[in-house]
This record gives C-alpha cells, structure tokens and sequence, in this order.
C-alpha cells in the first residue's frame, strides 16, 4: 500500500480525522527517527517516516484515510539503558493520546526488550518484531450528538456514589438483554438505570474503564486474565471487551452513548483509575 506524506500540523497530540485524512502528532525529546506505521485489515504494516518537528512534537498528515485506520509507532533513538534510553525500532509502541485500542496484548517472547534466552539481562536489545502481539491504536470519528448534555454538578452534600464494574454488575442482570450484558451499553440499558434510580445514587464511581493489560503473564500462564483493571494502557481510550459492538472503535461511541443515557437520568459518571 503506497501512502503520501504531508507535513501536518504538532498539534492536537495523538491521531486527528478532518474529513479528507488524519493528522498525527507524537511527542519524543530523544528520538532520532520516527516512523507511522499503518495497517490494513490483514495486518499489512506500512511505513511512513515523520520528518517534521516542532518542539520534540514529530508529526505528518495522511490525506485519505479516516475512522477505522489501525496504527502504531516505530521510533529509533540512543540504546543506552544506563542512561535511561531504551529506543528500539523492533518494538511497535501505541500512541499514548489514542482514542480507541484493537485488541489486547498478546503475550510472547516478542513482546519484552531483551531477548528472551538473556532475560537475567534485561539491558540486551531485542531484534524480535512485538507488532503481531500488540494491540493497534485506532483514528476514530470525534463526532457525536450529545443533545445538550452537561455535566450535572450535583452537590458533594447531596451525592451519593455507588462504585461498580461494568463487566460485573450488568453481566448477570435478568432485564437486560444478554448481547448487552457485560458492556457499556448495558449499563445504559433502562434495567441497569431503573435499578440505580431505586437505591438513590447520585453517582456512578467506574471501576477502571481505561484500555487496560487484560493477560500480564503471570496470569497469562495459568489461563486467567485481569478481571479489575487496574493495569491502564492508555488513559484515553475505553477498553474494548466492554463494547457490544464488537467492532474497534465503536466503543468509543457506546461510551459516549452511557454516559448520556446516566446523565439524563441525573446520575453522574465518576472514572476509576
């Protein structure tokens, strides 16, 4: 896949859609190279250096692609752990101002920065490629019709915060549909609302929502996966095995769609981290 590179803009951080292409924007003070590296839906990686900077911010716009797009990060620098550089190209990185993941992490050799048979010696370069283990960052469409929605600013004397996870509460409700059950949609199911309404909470506290490390290895080995969360990835996008849709980059949207649902019905959302 041949793509054009255009110069773009530093700013905002992260990948940006205008309607004709995406911008992306990536901070490194140290980094010598950067490299875009798209992917199509067989997992065909393309690589377009970024050669503009501004401010240690390197960045360039791809004109005709949009929402959907999957994408990474190569960036090259000093291999110095002792001087607290760790660059290596071999490694795809996720964009830290990601909107949306696809996927979880896959654990496996390939994954960590030494060479698997050095690990006593984690201050060995890894020549393996992590990309078919790692998750993929997603250009998502910002646009959604909040109809008005605010944030509700209910007084701290009044409010009464009810902590839940997501995955948890809704995933044996008898009124909610089974499809929705576990995902954010559930949660803004009428059944879930109705039932928060009856206990009095102003409030809804959510148990970490960020995409998050689903099978570190220690559980990875004995066939268990992170249940709680409490493993961020990226701070910006809603982890996808709470979507309904099951489509990447649509839990971005379903997010949106439960915060509205629980405002409109006066109970705040209060995230977890």
């Amino acid at each position: 896949m041949s793509r054009s590179l255009w110069p773009g803009k530093p700013y905002p951080l992260g990948a940006s859609w205008d309607g004709r292409g995406v911008n992306f924007a990536l901070f490194s003070e140290n980094a010598t190279k950067i490299e875009l590296c798209l992917f199509d839906k067989d997992n065909k990686e393309t690589r377009l250096e970024l050669k503009e900077v501004n401010k240690f911010i390197w960045h360039g716009y791809v004109p005709e692609i949009g929402p959907g797009q999957r994408y990474g990060f190569r960036v090259h620098g000093p291999f110095a752990p002792h001087e607290g550089h760790r660059f290596n190209p071999n490694k795809l990185l996720i964009d830290p101002y990601a909107k949306a993941l696809d996927g979880d992490v896959r654990f496996g050799k390939r994954i960590f920065g030494y060479p698997w048979h050095q690990s006593e010696d984690d201050l060995a370069f890894s020549e393996s490629n992590s990309a078919p283990l790692m998750p993929k960052a997603v250009v998502i469409d910002p646009r959604f019709d909040w109809e008005g929605d605010k944030r509700l600013q209910t007084p701290w004397h009044e409010t009464v915060i009810y902590e839940l996870h997501v995955r948890g509460f809704t995933r044996l409700h008898p009124d909610i549909p089974p499809e929705l059950r576990g995902t954010y949609a559930g949660l803004a199911h009428p059944a879930a609302i109705a039932h928060l309404r009856s206990i009095d909470v102003t409030a809804v506290e959510l148990m970490p929502v960020h995409h998050y490390l689903a099978h570190p290895g220690h559980l990875a080995g004995a066939g268990l996966r992170n249940y709680w969360g409490y493993d961020s990835l990226n701070f910006f996008a809603p982890y996808s095995g709470y979507s309904a849709s099951g489509h990447y980059g649509e839990q971005v949207r379903e997010f949106k769609e439960m915060v509205k649902a629980l405002h409109r019905a006066g109970i705040e959302v209060i995230l977890d981290v």
